[in-house]
């Protein structure tokens, strides 16, 4: 597509950094190169490298695969709680701009700790909040919880079609939704986006969710024209790069 990209949600698995195992799952290796050369045709030209449930609290992996890609991409990463403000300095130098609450799959901080951490980040380095969360569980508690955080952002458009009024909700009051994983939700990709797109045109922010370790379908590069088929074309040049700029760069 001519239309530039940034993909917010992509995965490097590089086996010379650490793996855990998560619910007896291992991934296979996605490095640097295999995503570069994945993605070609594709007009992406800046990205957030996310840390999954496999690589626990490894930064290794993180820092060097953003030095390989260049400034133009962001990592997001996932860290215990009594990580130094020294460390999260040293990160953010690095080109992590977001710290990661994995709820579906475990592997980051206790969910109780998400607001103490996430507003911790955000004083010390501007970081934001992303949640890997079944919008179905976002109850009365976690809810305003989330809401009241500077910043945040909740993947995969909340994973299934229950949840969406508990995502709409969050997105009214200024959380940031990916359209991402498609081959991993259980909802209909063109109605979440259109009712989201309906409450706040700069909510919404597209990736490729590679390489789509655990989905029952992989991203496929139809996936990007069926989010477009959805859009006006202004629409389309907010979802696709300006949302996700001003999100991640500021720019």
């Amino acid at each position: 597509m001519t239309q530039p990209v940034f993909d917010t949600h992509l995965h490097i698995i590089d086996p010379a950094h650490p793996l855990v195992e998560n619910h007896g799952f291992l991934p296979d290796p996605f490095t640097v190169a295999d995503y570069q050369e994945r993605i070609r045709g594709l007009n992406i030209a800046g990205g957030a490298v996310v840390s999954g449930s496999f690589q626990a609290f490894d930064q290794g992996y993180l820092v060097e695969a953003l030095r390989l890609l260049g400034p133009m991409y962001v990592g997001v990463t996932q860290i215990p709680n009594d990580t130094s403000d020294e460390r999260i300095r040293e990160l953010h130098v690095a080109g992590v701009r977001a710290v990661r609450f994995n709820v579906a799959r475990g592997g980051s901080a206790d969910l109780e700790d998400l607001e103490r951490l996430a507003r911790r980040v955000h004083d010390l380095a501007g970081w934001h909040a992303e949640l890997y969360i079944d919008a179905r569980t976002i109850d009365d508690d976690l809810a305003p919880r989330i809401a009241a955080l500077p910043a945040a952002s909740i993947d995969h458009l909340g994973m299934h079609e229950d949840g969406l009024p508990n995502l709409l909700r969050l997105v009214e009051q200024g959380v940031k939704v990916k359209a991402t994983g498609f081959g991993r939700v259980e909802l209909d990709p063109a109605v979440a986006i259109t009712a989201i797109m309906d409450v706040d045109p700069s909510a919404l922010m597209v990736g490729t969710d590679l390489p789509s370790t655990r989905a029952r379908r992989p991203f496929q590069n139809e996936d990007f024209e069926y989010i477009a088929q959805v859009l006006t074309a202004e629409q389309t040049a907010a979802v696709f790069w300006d949302n996700a700029a001003a999100f991640y760069l500021g720019v």
